[in-house]
């Protein structure tokens, strides 16, 4: 398997995939959503994830379990007050409270790595339950 991407910190590695799906999502505008996991026995960010691209927060929000970590990006579509379509791309690290203490520890200190990763992410967020990532805090960020 080629890797794309070592995170120093952790020395865990970001596989292709996920830098493929991301500039997918980016460019062609196929996925609307990217969920990535660890995988700490083959210290892999891997995909675990991909919205299409009629999916939209509802079923980001639903995709990130209740009591594991997960990063994941959306790609956000809405229209200014001037009338201008435009797209904001939104790095979501997921920490629910619920989660292990290690696990909060290793999404922690490998979010930069993969936050870097892909070039073109405009917003970054932590949220450790729903209200934190909710659809009125990503319009307000996005304006």
């Amino acid at each position: 398997m080629a890797m794309a991407f070592k995170m120093a910190t952790t020395g865990m590695w970001v596989t292709d995939e996920c830098k493929t799906s991301f500039m997918e999502m980016k460019w062609k505008k196929v996925h609307r959503f990217i969920v990535f996991k660890i995988d700490e026995a083959s210290r892999l960010v891997t995909v675990d994830k991909v919205g299409g691209p009629g999916e939209g927060y509802d079923e980001l929000a639903a995709s990130l379990p209740p009591d594991d970590c997960r990063y994941a990006v959306f790609d956000f579509d809405f229209v200014t007050t001037d009338n201008c379509k435009k797209s904001k791309i939104f790095f979501i690290a997921w920490s629910p409270s619920a989660s292990r203490i290690r696990e909060k520890m290793l999404y922690a200190t490998s979010k930069e790595g993969l936050r870097r990763a892909p070039e073109g992410i405009h917003y970054d967020m932590q949220a450790t339950d729903p209200t934190e990532m909710g659809m009125d805090v990503i319009k307000d960020r996005a304006k």
